[in-house]
């Protein structure tokens, strides 16, 4: 017995990061030197209730918040000192008085139900008053319209609203019983928050649902409460355990590579295509979303596309499903250019930055010679020209592209990421870990407890350089791409009305 109690390994401190994303719930056990002891994911689908409208139930990220967190506090020889949260957003989750919601969460820019609500909020509150104020228009991705949305349609659950949640801010909430939101996603609250005062504008927050109390702000890092006795029976982790008031899953991914100094730009492969510059000042605009950092003192513009890795689930489902790394191979022996074929991947409409909640898919060049290669090679190459456009857009308003750190599932198997380097033309740096935004949520909470640097954790293996073979089809393409959107948006448009009418 005691030669057995001498083998055993010491208890390590640990921190806990759970994410919830779009298609998956993430969670993952750290030590304070950035070791990785156990991760768990469970996966779930969001609700399309009608063309547009993109929900899910809370009760969704709770359950699994629950379970991922029974599993990873099953690890031998670790104990949860710190939990860190993060999720996807900016998503509109609201509640009575009791914090019971009142509906399925209606998600961030992949829902375009609130177009009216855009255009009549845009009108009655003046476009260059909500851009100076808040840092971008309004558009798909905006949480004030989907609010207005409700008090629309839904006025029974607009007189009882008293709450709003995105999944981040939920589970800080069934963690501490405290209501708060983090000042970055608090930024993307459009037209709800000032991002020059750092602080809920007033004004604009009542013309939307007047019985809304608004949280109370934090930063993403900062401890908000701890872990009560009863949820510690539920999930596992030690009562009293601190927990931080995470954010938005996007920003809490730039802080798992350290994408968040002036200069530094993240893309983050994922269901959708996200897109972050950090920058030293504050910047405004229609295009892109000027936000707050996930870090005081800090500043963002970003993009976001509505949809990239879920147009390749959507490919291979059509296919047969295929093996990803099966439709790899055959997509790499395509080649550039995919046999003549260029896609316009507004398969969910699109967000940055053309902001067209109507923009749709096309594929054009088909032959009968075309394979299920060339296809999935055209749906790479059109979320690249997809990234180019943004980061065209990015700098076009004054961002400063220096160093580029890619992230997210869509990183593995190396083709993607040199298809957007060859399109682009920009160096792309690969960290050694890639599990995302749960990793981050993870660091948020170490750092809180203790400084930690985010280098040492995750420092970069690899970088990825565009081809100089491939620039100039590239261009070309590229210029294609452009144009094919112009020449065909009014066609599109004329077939989302037939569809709905």
């Amino acid at each position: 017995m005691g030669n057995e109690a001498g083998r055993r390994h010491p208890v390590v401190d640990v921190v806990m990061g759970v994410d919830i994303g779009t298609s998956s719930s993430k969670g993952v056990l750290v030590d304070f030197e950035g070791k990785i002891h156990a991760t768990a994911v469970c996966v779930h689908d969001v609700s399309r209730p009608a063309p547009g409208q993109v929900e899910m139930d809370a009760g969704v990220w709770w359950d699994e918040f629950k379970q991922i967190s029974r599993e990873l506090t099953a690890t031998d020889n670790v104990s949860v000192v710190g939990v860190g949260v993060s999720g996807m957003g900016p998503c509109v989750l609201v509640a009575d008085q009791q914090a019971r919601p009142l509906r399925p969460a209606i998600l961030y820019g992949v829902d375009s139900r609130a177009v009216n609500q855009i255009q009549y909020l845009t009108s009655e509150l003046g476009e260059q008053s909500i851009v100076d104020r808040c840092g971008s228009g309004l558009s798909t991705q905006s949480v004030g319209p989907k609010l207005a949305w409700i008090s629309d349609h839904e006025p029974d659950v607009a007189s009882r609203t008293r709450m709003l949640f995105m999944p981040s801010s939920w589970l800080a909430y069934q963690l501490t019983g405290e209501y708060i939101l983090d000042h970055h996603s608090a930024s993307q609250c459009t037209p709800m928050y000032d991002t020059g005062r750092h602080d809920w504008h007033a004004p604009f927050a009542g013309r939307l649902i007047q019985s809304l109390n608004l949280p109370r702000l934090v930063w993403p890092g900062d401890i908000v409460g701890h872990v009560n006795t009863e949820v510690s029976g539920l999930t596992g982790i030690p009562a009293g355990t601190p927990v931080i008031g995470g954010t938005i899953d996007a920003w809490s991914e730039a802080l798992s590579v350290d994408a968040q100094n002036p200069g530094d730009l993240m893309l983050m492969y994922g269901t959708t295509m996200f897109l972050i510059n950090t920058l030293q000042a504050r910047k405004t605009s229609s295009l892109m979303w000027g936000t707050v950092g996930a870090m005081p003192g800090t500043y963002n513009l970003a993009g976001g596309m509505a949809t990239s890795g879920a147009i390749t689930g959507w490919l291979r489902k059509i296919l047969g499903s295929p093996d990803f790394s099966t439709l790899l191979s055959e997509a790499e022996g395509s080649g550039p250019g995919a046999n003549g074929l260029l896609m316009l991947p507004y398969f969910a409409g699109e967000r940055t930055p053309i902001a067209d909640p109507d923009a749709r898919g096309l594929i054009a060049g088909l032959t009968l010679d075309h394979t299920r290669g060339d296809l999935y090679r055209a749906t790479l190459e059109a979320t690249a020209f997809g990234v180019r456009h943004n980061v065209e857009a990015l700098e076009n308003l004054g961002g400063e592209v220096q160093r580029t750190i890619a992230v997210g599932g869509g990183t593995q198997g190396g083709l993607w990421t040199q298809i957007v380097s060859d399109v682009t033309g920009l160096d792309q740096e690969m960290p050694a870990v890639t599990i995302g935004a749960s990793f981050g949520a993870a660091y948020l909470a170490a750092n809180a407890l203790k400084p930690v640097s985010i280098r040492q954790w995750n420092p970069i293996v690899s970088v990825i350089k565009p081809r100089e073979e491939t620039a100039a089809r590239y261009r070309a393409l590229y210029g294609l791409y452009r144009e094919i959107y112009e020449a065909t948006a009014s066609i599109t448009h004329g077939l989302v009305r037939l569809r709905t009418a």
